[in-house]
């Protein structure tokens, strides 16, 4: 059975040489990731008109790891000088369906200080709702 992580979501950046140097911060971390063993699952950036030439898109190609991508952004938010809340959703998925193979969650973070502000795991919700350690 496996599990993917879901995600799409976008980060401002603000500048042209903002989004040259978010790449190069994500060139780095893939390579620091890559010598993980086991590598967490990396996610794709990318710049879609779309959304704007100073909004970075991020998103999975598959699956993807939460905390990675979270890492990116706190590294982003540091050297280019972010500030305000950011956050994100993401869906967990099962193939083939399981009973605990779904889910999904949601994570704020402060880009100037780089903490979060809260996040939420409907799995977890709902076991805490379940057995009443609410």
């Amino acid at each position: 059975m496996a599990h993917h992580v879901r995600l799409s979501c976008v980060l401002d950046v603000r500048t042209a040489a903002n989004v040259e140097r978010a790449f190069t911060l994500y060139t780095d971390l893939l390579a620091e990731n890559a010598r993980q063993d086991p590598p967490a699952d990396a996610f794709r950036l990318s710049v879609v008109p779309d959304y704007g030439a100073h909004r970075l898109w991020l998103h999975d190609t598959g699956t993807a790891d939460q905390q990675l991508l979270i890492a990116f952004v706190q590294r982003c938010a540091t050297a280019l000088g972010l500030a305000g809340r950011w956050g994100f959703q993401w869906a967990l998925q099962s193939d083939p369906p399981s009973v605990d193979g779904f889910g999904g969650g949601a994570h704020v973070l402060d880009l100037a200080t780089g903490r979060t502000i809260d996040r939420i795991s409907t799995s977890r919700w709902l076991d805490e709702h379940l057995t009443g350690d609410t």
